[in-house]
C-alpha cells in the first residue's frame, strides 16, 4: 500500500511516505501494552488533565493543522479549521467530564455492597477514513485516553500527512509515548495487528466492505468492535414545514465537505405541497456554488479527495440516469486538473433503480416527491442504511414525532445535522453498530467490573444465593 499525499486541487504529488515494517509494529504494540498496564490502576484524573493540554495544542495550532488537511484531502480551509476546532472541543469535553463518567456506580443488592467499576481493557486498533482525518481519530482517542486504553491506528492511504500530524500534535501536547501511534501498514499487517493478543478492541469508520472484513477479523479473534459505515440520510420536509427555513440549510446539508460526509443529507424527501418550490430553490442554490482553490475563502465547493472518487461518483450518476432517473441539474464536466464534480440533482429515482439504495459520496442530491408525512417516513426507512437524518416541520413537536419513527442512529429536527462532543454518534442497519462521543462513546471499550463486598462474611452458600449461580 502506497501512502501518498496528492493535492486534490492540482493532482500533483506532494509527498510519499514509507511503510512501517513488522519490527516497528512490534515495538509500537509492546510500548502501548506496557503503557496500558501502567495505566490499569492509575487515577483517571492523571490522564484527563493531559487532555486539557491536547485541546489547547489543537487550538493554538489551528492554522497549520488545517492547512495539512486541505492539502491532504482537499477540503476548504474554513472547513478544515472547523475540524480542528471540534477536535479541540472533544478533548476538552473528556478532560472536563471523563473522571465523572468513569466513577464507580453503586448497585442496590441483597448480596452486599455492590458497585460497577469502569476499567480499561487494553490497547485498541483504529482503522480510519480520509474525509475527516483528525476528527475521526479524536473521537476514539480522547475518550479512550481518559479510560486508559492506548490506541494505534491505520489511516487512509491518501491522507498520510494528516495521520502523522495527529500523532505529532498529541505527542507535542505532552501525552505519554505510546498513547496514540500512527502505523503506515498494509491490510495484511492490519489483520495481524487485530489478531495480536495485545489488542483488545477494534474501531473502524469506513465502507461496508471494510467494515465486514474488520468485523470478521475482530470476531474471529474474540475482540469487540465498533463500526461507523456509510449512510444515505434522509432530509424530510414535512407538510407543515417552513420552506424559508429549509432553504437556508438544504444546500449546505448536501455540499459540506464537497458532499463527502457519511451523515450528509443525501435523500431529500419532500411532501408534494412543497416539492416544486423546494426543487426550484435547490437548483438556484446549486447554480450559485463557486468551485475553486480550497485555500481561497471565496470558494464554496472543494474538489473530491481523489481521481478514483470522482470517477466512481460519475459512474454512479451515469448509471442512475441510464436506469431512468431524471437529471434536473448539473453533471457537467469542470475544466480543471483538480477533482471537481459539479453539484448535481437527480429526481424520479424508482425503487428498481440501483441508485435508490446507493450512497452517493459527493455533491449529488436525490430528491423525492411524496404525498404526505406518512409516505415520507416510509420512504426514509426504505433504506439499507440508518446513520442520521434531518426533519423540518412547522411544529417542532410534530417534527420530533416524525424523527422518532425513522430507523436511524440520530435525527436533527429543524436544524442541520451536526456533531458535538456530548452527542453520541453511530448508526444501525448497514451503517454499523456501537457509538462514539458522549457518555456512550466513553463506555464502548471499558471493563464494567462488578465488585461485591459483604460487610460481614457469609459462607452459607445455599441460603445466600439460593443454591445456584
Amino acid at each position: 500500500m502506497a501512502y501518498k499525499t496528492i493535492n486534490p486541487y492540482t493532482n500533483e504529488l506532494v509527498k510519499t511516505y514509507p511503510n512501517h515494517d513488522d519490527a516497528y509494529v512490534e515495538k509500537v504494540l509492546s510500548k502501548a501494552d506496557a503503557l496500558y498496564h501502567q495505566w490499569r490502576n492509575q487515577p483517571v484524573k492523571e490522564r484527563t488533565v493531559l487532555l486539557h493540554a491536547v485541546s489547547d495544542y489543537f487550538t493554538a495550532h489551528t492554522d497549520e493543522l488545517a492547512k495539512i488537511l486541505t492539502i491532504d484531502m482537499g477540503k476548504r480551509l474554513s472547513e478544515a479549521k472547523g475540524e480542528v476546532a471540534i477536535c479541540a472541543a472533544i478533548a476538552q469535553y473528556y478532560a472536563d467530564h471523563g473522571e465523572e463518567m468513569l466513577r464507580p456506580q453503586t448497585i442496590k443488592s441483597s448480596a452486599g455492597d455492590a458497585r460497577e467499576e469502569k476499567h480499561p481493557i487494553g490497547t485498541l486498533m483504529m482503522v480510519e477514513p480520509w474525509n475527516f482525518p483528525y476528527y475521526q481519530l479524536m473521537r476514539v482517542f480522547a475518550p479512550n485516553f481518559a479510560v486508559g486504553n492506548p490506541v494505534v491506528y491505520k489511516h487512509a492511504s491518501n491522507t498520510p500527512a494528516s495521520a502523522a500530524a495527529f500523532e505529532e500534535a498529541v505527542r507535542n501536547a505532552g501525552v505519554p509515548d505510546g498513547s496514540c501511534t500512527n502505523l503506515f501498514i498494509s491490510y495484511d499487517q492490519v489483520s495481524n495487528v487485530i489478531a495480536d493478543k495485545r489488542i483488545h478492541g477494534v474501531a473502524l469508520t469506513g465502507s461496508e466492505r471494510a467494515g465486514k472484513k474488520v468485523a470478521a477479523e475482530a470476531g474471529q479473534n474474540l475482540k469487540k468492535s465498533t463500526l461507523e459505515l456509510g449512510g444515505s440520510d434522509a432530509f424530510i420536509v414535512a407538510e407543515d414545514a417552513n420552506l424559508e427555513e429549509v432553504n437556508k440549510v438544504a444546500t449546505s446539508a448536501r455540499l459540506y465537505n464537497a458532499g463527502q460526509v457519511c451523515t450528509s443529507s443525501k435523500r431529500f424527501i419532500i411532501t408534494e405541497n412543497h416539492y416544486d418550490e423546494f426543487l426550484a430553490a435547490l437548483k438556484k442554490s446549486f447554480a450559485q456554488v463557486k468551485w475553486g482553490d480550497p485555500m481561497d475563502d471565496a470558494t464554496t465547493l472543494a474538489p473530491l479527495c481523489t481521481v478514483s472518487a470522482k470517477e466512481k461518483l460519475q459512474t454512479q450518476v451515469d448509471d442512475a440516469i441510464a436506469k431512468g432517473a431524471t437529471l434536473e441539474y448539473g453533471n457537467q464536466p469542470i475544466d480543471h486538473p483538480g477533482n471537481f464534480f459539479e453539484p448535481t440533482i437527480l429526481t424520479n429515482i424508482t425503487r428498481d433503480n440501483p441508485a435508490y439504495f446507493t450512497e452517493f459520496f459527493g455533491p449529488v442530491a436525490q430528491v423525492y416527491k411524496v404525498k404526505d408525512d406518512a409516505a415520507a417516513i416510509k420512504l426514509a426507512n426504505d433504506s439499507d442504511y440508518g446513520l442520521g437524518g434531518v426533519v423540518f416541520a412547522g411544529d417542532p413537536k410534530h417534527g420530533a414525532e416524525i424523527a422518532s419513527q425513522i430507523e436511524t442512529g440520530q435525527v436533527f429536527v429543524n436544524t442541520y445535522f451536526g456533531t458535538l462532543p456530548e452527542l453520541p454518534f453511530g448508526g444501525v442497519k448497514n451503517s454499523g453498530y456501537g457509538r462514539e462521543l458522549g457518555h456512550l462513546g466513553i463506555n464502548e471499550f471499558v471493563n464494567n467490573e462488578l465488585v461485591v463486598v459483604n460487610p460481614e462474611p457469609k459462607v452459607d452458600f445455599e441460603n445466600t444465593f439460593g443454591g445456584f449461580v
